[in-house]
């Protein structure tokens, strides 16, 4: 039993497993609608939520209430442009490819600026930097030359190869290479090392700002390349295509098994959170609630979660300094 806890407390991903789990036996015998089919398809859907979720997984990490609010701007501005710049013809890919990663580099190192440089808290510097880019997403609402997407970004966004879907390998391949970076490479620990404590990471010498700085960039970049592939899926765009993405991308890695304090990430968790999530969303529609109220569930389902990591945490702080206090009086 021990082993157990010991094993789920290393892998906090475990509980999103099994809640899908479980809710996919649940669902399958209670409505007989399941099947392997619809798996797949829950999956697709998860992939453009697990490449968003990794992105906001990265900035939660470096701790401070740290996290991206500008993420489903960026999403619905990149789809405006792949119809602008694109224009549904693949001689015009590289181009639209190059916009993307430049704008969402652009946008990345303007919150990071606000957040590193003027010290503005990330809630409001990217809640901040989401209306401006709502804006100009409206000026690219009145520019679009039609809904014709690329062939190319259609293939990407909704084929399959031997029943799988490519977002879903493009999605696993990028949780993989993010689970690589945090496990075994310098920037991972360093990564996790500005989480725990940024004082403690300045005196061994990480450049703090520049760890931060970093998680800003991956955060928008993926949600541009996201943003072109998700109006390639729907087949064109609109505004507030991106808004479900917020609230969901924040989901996932709480779900998923991130500490929200910063400090301990698992893109396994994210991946699989994201999942979860789809499930769940696809089960509310099924029994019939209204957008709102899915909505409402959610916000639900992440307060609880919240709530229990905020209670793990405060845990932890007092098993720490348990043995400390214990000192002091001898």
């Amino acid at each position: 039993m021990n082993r157990l806890n010991t094993f789920a407390q290393k892998n906090r991903w475990v509980w999103s497993v099994l809640a899908v789990v479980i809710l996919w036996i649940v669902l399958s015998s209670a409505t007989g609608r399941f099947s392997i089919s619809n798996l797949s398809g829950i999956v697709l859907s998860a992939s453009f939520l697990t490449l968003i979720g990794l992105g906001q997984m990265f900035i939660v990490t470096t701790g401070r209430g740290n996290i991206d609010l500008s993420i489903s701007s960026v999403i619905t501005l990149n789809a405006y442009l792949a119809l602008i710049v694109i224009r549904g013809d693949d001689h015009n890919l590289a181009m639209g490819l190059a916009v993307a990663a430049v704008l969402g580099l652009a946008i990345g190192l303007a919150n990071a600026i606000l957040v590193v440089r003027l010290r503005i808290p990330a809630i409001i510097a990217t809640l901040a930097t989401g209306y401006v880019l709502a804006t100009a997403t409206l000026l690219a609402n009145k520019a679009i030359p039609g809904f014709v997407v690329s062939p190319t970004l259609k293939y990407i966004a909704s084929a399959r190869l031997a029943g799988i879907p490519v977002m879903t390998m493009i999605a696993v391949i990028c949780a993989g290479v993010a689970a690589y970076v945090l496990r075994y490479t310098a920037y991972g620990r360093k990564l996790s090392a500005v989480g725990q404590s940024r004082a403690a990471a300045h005196l061994a010498g990480i450049r703090v700002g520049r760890i931060v700085t970093s998680t800003f960039l991956i955060s928008s970049v993926l949600a541009s390349f996201t943003g072109l592939l998700l109006g390639a899926y729907v087949g064109g765009a609109f505004l507030e295509m991106g808004q479900p993405y917020l609230l969901q991308s924040i989901a996932a890695v709480v779900l998923g098994g991130t500490l929200i304090f910063g400090g301990s990430a698992t893109a396994l968790g994210t991946a699989l959170a994201s999942v979860l999530l789809i499930l769940i969303v696809t089960t509310m529609q099924i029994l019939g609630l209204p957008p709102g109220a899915q909505d409402m569930v959610q916000g639900v389902v992440v307060i609880l979660v919240l709530a229990l990591a905020g209670r793990e945490t405060r845990t932890r702080r007092v098993a720490r300094a348990a043995p400390t206090g214990a000192q002091t009086p001898v």
